[in-house]
């Protein structure tokens, strides 16, 4: 069992978790993911690492409750334990010394993308990094996202934080100063992606994504993560999550991604109703 060993909310949907998982935080390297189990009989969701410290034994998630399983995840406390958590899995971060590096986290994926930009900088790197949300609630971590960057921007949808504008904005702006940029990543929703992805390719700059598509197993045999890269068919799971920008088909994958919407809305419909039942009865 995985213990939570700690818990901190981040926004008021968002929540930080450090699970003990010592085998896991052994090997783990930015980049990876986590494929857990809330009960036996629960959903697997695969999750972005978002830390990891080898001597305290702990992987570090940020979670989002959007549906059901998410939701029952941000209903556990501190001391309770996961039926399972599976890891590291996926392709690590290539880490190199590119030069200057741009690092763009929108929404929950301002996580994932802060153990990149350690990496990148402790290789060598300038690392320009940029966080973007849809307001300041759903902003996090901007403390630590300046300590492993030389340089922050910080954007908000709506203005109600840093600058008012969308993370495409500062990536253009960036290319037009004429500033040598080597090498982007872009982690968030697969539309902030996409745009990202079709901003450098104006400039011919590299640029890695991270993809979200729907995950069962995790191990490359169930094909439910399968995503269309440069006209060939991969496996989210084992040959990414990280693929070129440029080359990814991101319609397909968006459509892919709304499969089960309608199902997902029936099943948090009914632990919605499971939940106030429940609320009924105690009081």
């Amino acid at each position: 069992m995985y213990e939570i060993v700690r818990k901190r909310v981040l926004g008021p949907q968002t929540k930080e978790y450090d699970i003990l998982a010592p085998e896991v935080a052994r090997k783990a390297q930015a980049g990876q993911f986590v494929v857990l189990r809330v009960s036996e009989r629960g959903e697997r969701i695969p999750l972005t690492i978002a830390d990891y410290d080898r001597e305290a034994g702990t992987i570090t998630i940020v979670v989002q409750e959007v549906g059901k399983s998410s939701l029952q995840l941000g209903q556990m406390s501190e001391g309770e334990c996961l039926a399972s958590f599976t890891g590291p899995l996926g392709v690590a971060t290539e880490i190199e010394r590119y030069g200057t590096c741009v690092v763009v986290g929108g929404g929950l994926g301002i996580a994932p993308i802060y153990p990149i930009c350690r990496s990148l900088r402790e290789a060598g790197n300038k690392v320009i990094g940029i966080i973007g949300a849809r307001n300041v609630d759903l902003l996090f971590w901007e403390e630590r996202m300046r300590d492993v960057t030389d340089e922050l921007i910080v954007c908000t949808d709506d203005g109600s934080y840093g600058r008012k504008a969308l993370v495409t904005v500062p990536v253009e702006e960036l290319h037009n100063e004429g500033r040598q940029i080597d090498h982007v990543w872009a982690i968030g929703p697969a539309i902030m992606m996409k745009f990202v992805a079709l901003t450098t390719k104006k400039f011919d700059t590299k640029t890695t994504v991270s993809l979200n598509s729907i995950m069962v197993d995790g191990t490359g045999m169930c094909g439910a993560c399968r995503v269309e890269v440069g006209g060939e068919t991969k496996f989210a799971c084992v040959d990414g999550p990280e693929f070129d920008g440029h080359l990814v088909d991101w319609n397909l994958l968006m459509s892919r991604q709304r499969m089960y919407t309608d199902m997902e809305k029936v099943a948090m419909e009914a632990y919605q109703a499971e939940l106030q039942a429940s609320t009924v009865k105690e009081a």
